[in-house]
């Protein structure tokens, strides 16, 4: 079992399942987000629900531990390609806009990583957080979120992210599958049309609700 984690094979493999297993939390993470764009009570009650959730509460650390063995991963796996160069973490792509990202995942990634460091200070590390070390919580979650992405310039940062993310998606969905195993000719290309399906869908949903709130905010 330690040679599966400690071959080549076996680290792609892990950074294919943290990667699958970030985007379920993406997709999931969205829909809760979606609840603002409903209500304020709709919101909140949502963010209720995943304060005092016993699931969610463990899922958290689980959730951190899958961001950190992918980025630990990411960073080894782009320094062995830098080193060896024969093989990359994914390999394959007839389009321009894969081939792109597939060259630059890591880029991708620190872009992600950086907005994700934004984001847990913006609105986890005030609410969450605070139930797990038993801190003064906002009472009124929705409140910090529209009043965040009111502000044109933190709704800007929002869109470019997603759209990077957007990038890494595209690449990281069908790769991911293929390392697993999907790696027949004939399902290659279907995968790179999910991915970019389920990557379009994300970036899509997370920049509606960041000009949601920015352009209701303009037009108050």
């Amino acid at each position: 079992m330690a040679n599966i984690f400690s071959s080549s094979i076996g680290k792609k493999l892990i950074m294919s399942l943290s990667g699958l297993f970030l985007m379920v939390f993406l997709l999931l993470h969205l829909s809760i987000n979606f609840a603002a764009v409903i209500s304020e009570e709709a919101y909140n009650t949502a963010c209720h629900f995943m304060d005092t959730n016993i699931f969610v509460q463990i899922m958290v650390p689980v959730l951190a531990l899958g961001f950190v063995i992918h980025i630990i991963y990411a960073l080894y796996l782009t320094w062995a390609n830098r080193k060896a160069r024969p093989v990359k973490y994914a390999v394959g792509s007839n389009t321009k806009a894969s081939s792109w990202a597939s060259r630059n995942m890591f880029v991708l990634g620190l872009i992600v990583l950086g907005f994700l460091a934004i984001h847990l200070s913006h609105f986890w590390a005030k609410m969450q957080l605070q139930h797990f070390i038993g801190g003064a919580t906002i009472e009124n979650p929705y409140l910090e979120v529209a009043t965040t992405l009111s502000n044109p310039l933190w709704a800007a940062v929002y869109v470019v992210w997603v759209w990077a993310l957007w990038f890494h998606l595209c690449h990281g969905f069908w790769s991911a599958l293929q390392t697993i195993g999907a790696n027949n000719q004939r399902w290659i290309p279907r995968l790179q049309i999910a991915a970019r399906v389920f990557a379009t869908l994300i970036a899509l949903g997370f920049s509606f609700i960041a000009l949601f709130f920015c352009l209701k905010a303009l037009a108050a």
